[in-house]
C-alpha cells in the first residue's frame, strides 16, 4: 500500500527546516546526557528544555508550542502557547518532548530521547496534558484492520489474520504499568507475546512501524497525550495506523480540553486528526536504546550524536550520525 501524501504547495514546510530541527534535538540531547545517571530527573529535563528553547529561538520561523512540557513532570516548561523562533518565516505548530524518558536518563537506562515535531500552522492537534488510549500498528494493512474499541485479544487476532500468521506470531509492545495488567492478560490469552518497556512511548509507537527490524507488530495502552501527538507525526512520516482517545475523566480535564478546541471528549483520533499537512519529526538519542545510539563524550573532546529525522510529504527517513567539534554551541559550561 502506498503511503504517499498529497499536500497543497502552500502547506509545504521549507526543506531547510528538516535539518534545522536536527540541531534542536541534538542540543537538547547533549545537554541532558551530561546528567545521565545522576538521579535528578528535574535537572536533566531542565537542561533539555533550556537547550531546546535556545535553539528554537534561532530558527527562521513563527512558531507556536502546541504540545509542550507536561504538568505531570513538574518541570519548567516549553509551555503550550509559547512563541518561539525569529518571528520571521512560516507559521508553524511545534510539539516537543525535550527529554522523553526522564527516568531513563536519570537512571542511565536505555531508550531516552530528545524529540520534537513541526507542522504547518494550525495542523497539529492541541491536546491537553492528560492521558490517552493508544493503539498503533505498522504500514501495509487495510484501514480499520484494528479498532480501539475492540478488545486487545480481538485486535491481536485481526492483525494476525491480516499479516497471515497465527496470533503467536504477533508481538505487542506495552508500557509496564499496573493499569495495563488487563491488556497484558488479554494479549497473552491469544498466544501472542508481550514486550514490556519501562518508559518512552514515543519510541515505542515508532517501533511498530518497522516490525521486520524491531519485532514489534502493535503498540497498546494508555500514556501521555502529548507523546501521542508526537508519535502520530512520526507514523505519518513513515507509515502506519494509530487510533487514540483522550481520557477526560474529570470535569476539570473536560473544561481544559474544551478550551483547546476538543468538542467531543469521546472522539477517536486517527493520525490525520492529530497531524495534517506537511510534518517533520526528529529525535536524538540521549541514552542508547533500540531506536538510537546515545550521546558519546569522547576522550578527545568530540561529541557524537545519532538522530532520526523524517518528513511526511516525501516519506524520507534520515539517520544522521554527527561528530561535533565546535562545542561552544552546546553551552555546556
Amino acid at each position: 500500500m502506498s503511503t504517499h501524501i498529497e499536500v497543497p504547495p502552500h502547506a509545504l514546510l521549507e526543506r531547510i527546516l528538516t535539518l534545522e530541527i536536527v540541531r534542536v534535538t541534538e542540543r537538547a540531547a547533549v545537554s541532558s546526557a551530561r546528567l545521565r545517571g545522576h538521579g535528578n530527573e528535574k535537572a536533566a529535563d531542565q537542561a533539555a528544555v533550556d537547550a531546546m528553547r535556545r535553539e528554537l529561538n534561532k530558527l527562521p520561523i513563527q512558531g507556536t508550542i502546541v504540545i509542550g512540557e507536561g504538568e505531570r513532570d513538574e518541570a519548567p516548561m516549553l509551555y503550550i502557547g509559547e512563541q518561539v523562533g525569529l518571528k520571521a518565516g512560516p507559521e508553524v505548530d511545534i510539539a516537543v518532548d525535550p527529554l522523553e524518558g526522564t527516568t531513563l536518563c536519570a537512571k542511565n537506562m536505555p531508550g531516552s530521547i530528545a524529540t520534537m515535531a513541526m507542522a504547518d500552522g494550525g495542523t497539529l492537534l492541541h491536546a491537553p496534558d492528560v492521558y490517552m488510549q493508544k493503539l498503533a500498528i505498522g504500514p501495509g494493512y487495510d484501514k480499520g484492520v484494528v479498532d480501539l474499541d475492540a478488545s486487545p485479544a480481538d485486535n491481536v487476532r485481526r492483525l494476525a489474520k491480516a499479516k497471515g500468521v497465527k496470533p503467536d506470531g504477533i508481538t505487542v509492545l506495552v508500557l509496564d504499568r499496573p493499569r495495563h495488567a488487563d491488556i497484558i492478560a488479554s494479549v497473552r490469552s491469544t498466544g501472542a507475546a508481550v514486550r514490556l518497556i519501562t518508559d518512552g512511548d514515543v519510541a515505542g509507537v515508532i517501533h511498530c512501524a518497522d516490525p521486520d527490524n524491531t519485532g514489534v507488530d502493535m503498540y497498546l495502552g494508555t500514556g501521555g497525550a502529548p507523546e501521542g501527538v508526537l508519535a502520530a507525526v512520526a507514523l505519518r512520516c513513515i507509515g502506519g495506523q494509530m487510533q487514540c482517545r483522550l481520557i477526560l475523566d474529570s470535569e476539570e480535564k473536560r473544561e481544559r480540553a474544551a478550551k483547546m478546541g476538543v468538542n467531543d471528549p469521546k472522539m477517536i483520533y486517527g493520525i490525520e486528526d492529530m497531524a495534517r499537512g506537511d510534518c517533520l519529526f526528529a529525535a536524538t538519542g540521549v541514552t542508547t536504546g533500540s531506536l538510537l545510539s546515545g550521546v558519546k563524550f569522547r576522550k578527545d573532546g568530540v561529541i557524537e550524536t545519532e538522530t532520526v529525522v523524517m518528513r511526511s510529504v516525501t516519506g524520507t527517513v534520515r539517520y544522521i550520525k554527527a561528530e561535533h567539534r565546535e562545542l561552544a554551541k552546546f553551552h555546556l559550561d
